[in-house]
């Protein structure tokens, strides 16, 4: 089944890209696989494209990985900031940080002669709420492959492992905007207090996920569940030091775990 949508995506890319294609690179499993298989088919280009909801290391990490795997790869500043849509930060923002981002992208392939994007959503991303999907319905030359193929995250991992990439078992790392509550508006401020939070925490504990939730003085931590006990020592002293000095008040670790999506859950 695997190889039967393998197949499809490779077809589908020779009759979407004839001229070249934008693959939207994050340097996660999803975009860095499918540039990978791009990069076979046709001319690619990896674009990252760099905001103020990306944590920096993410970007430099995103610069490495294509480094390593040959491809021709650009990043490109965009300011999120500036859009109200977005800061007003509603249920609908990622519909508007993506009509922001893909209208850069074209812009960008305008620059280099390339009309098709393809970006990494993919099927099992529907079954979640991704207004983000939406934007990417509504615009012309913008595709994403995965989805076209119903090609699940599971299996992305599989062929992501099979074609030998580094990367298959990387964790998803979504945005800092989502660390927010909605209706909470969105502030440099704030992500530059969550990106530092969470490094506080990797570097400390060493665990591969992390989430810093800000509820204004209150910061909620999430790490997996088999993490938690990490917090039980001396590190945890540690940790409400660093975290009051960015001047959280109170410094709270969620019982349940990571999860994805729990600012969903309010």
């Amino acid at each position: 089944m695997i190889k039967f949508k393998l197949d499809y995506i490779k077809e589908f890319v020779r009759e979407k890209g004839r001229d070249g294609v934008i693959v939207a690179f994050s340097g996660g499993v999803d975009s860095t696989t499918l540039a990978m298989i791009c990069k076979d088919v046709v001319d690619v280009v990896a674009v990252t494209i760099e905001s103020e909801v990306m944590p920096r290391w993410e970007v430099g990490e995103a610069l490495n990985i294509a480094k390593e795997l040959g491809l021709k790869h650009h990043i490109i500043k965009v300011g999120l900031l500036s859009d109200e849509n977005f800061v007003r930060n509603t249920r609908e923002r990622c519909y508007f940080c993506k009509k922001v981002m893909i209208k850069r992208l074209k812009e960008f392939g305008k620059e280099i002669g390339i009309r098709t994007i393809f970006e990494g959503t993919n099927a099992s991303d529907l079954k979640k709420h991704r207004p983000g999907y939406k934007a990417i319905l509504e615009e012309k030359d913008v595709y994403s492959p995965w989805v076209e193929a119903g090609v699940t995250k599971e299996e992305i991992r599989i062929i992501a492992k099979d074609m030998g990439l580094k990367i298959y078992d990387k964790p998803s790392s979504p945005c800092l905007a989502t660390r927010i509550p909605f209706g909470d508006s969105i502030t440099l401020n704030k992500l530059r207090r969550i990106e530092k939070a969470e490094e506080i925490v990797r570097n400390i504990l060493g665990v591969d996920v992390v989430r810093v939730r800000d509820h204004g003085n209150i910061a909620r931590i999430e790490v997996k569940r088999e993490d938690r006990f990490k917090f039980i020592d001396t590190a945890m002293d540690e940790i409400v030091k660093r975290f009051k000095e960015l001047g959280y008040t109170y410094v709270t670790l969620d019982l349940e775990g990571y999860r994805e999506g729990s600012l969903l859950e309010y």
